[in-house]
């Protein structure tokens, strides 16, 4: 007997895995704005900000902070470990809700200095989901 994929995609927890999602977008989008305010408050992070920015770091900082977005989305479902049971179907499903968001938020006219909503924030969403949702894997 064959898998069903669609039976599967319909079995996700896709309220919590949305809440999850949304929240981690919110939580990462207000250290955004205050990294934000930070750097047009104080020139020592400003200094800091550019010297990171500056190749060849700079093509690796937003892959991480997209990591660190994925991997934060594991950590809050670890929390909620009651609605929502981790397995390698429901990592992708949260990759999908955590694109959703990060295009929902890209919408809004808010300024944003970490999360642009591009290819390589997409490759670090799953490389950060993944490495945090390691053991649930199987």
């Amino acid at each position: 007997m064959m898998n069903d994929p669609i039976r599967r995609l319909k079995s996700q927890p896709w309220k919590p895995l949305f809440g999850v999602a949304f929240a981690t977008v919110i939580a990462v989008s207000v250290l955004d704005f205050l990294l934000i305010f930070l750097i047009s408050n104080v020139a020592a992070i400003q200094d800091s900000i550019r010297l990171l920015l500056s190749p060849p770091l700079g093509i690796l900082i937003p892959l991480a902070v997209a990591a660190g977005v994925g991997a934060l989305g594991v950590s809050i479902c670890d929390y909620y470990r009651s609605k929502i049971f981790l397995n390698a179907g429901s990592l992708w499903a949260l990759v999908l809700c955590l694109m959703i968001a990060l295009g929902v938020n890209a919408l809004i006219p808010f300024p944003s200095f970490l999360l642009r909503f591009s290819y390589p924030i997409f490759i670090g969403v799953i490389i950060g989901v993944f490495w945090r949702g390691r053991p649930y894997w199987r």
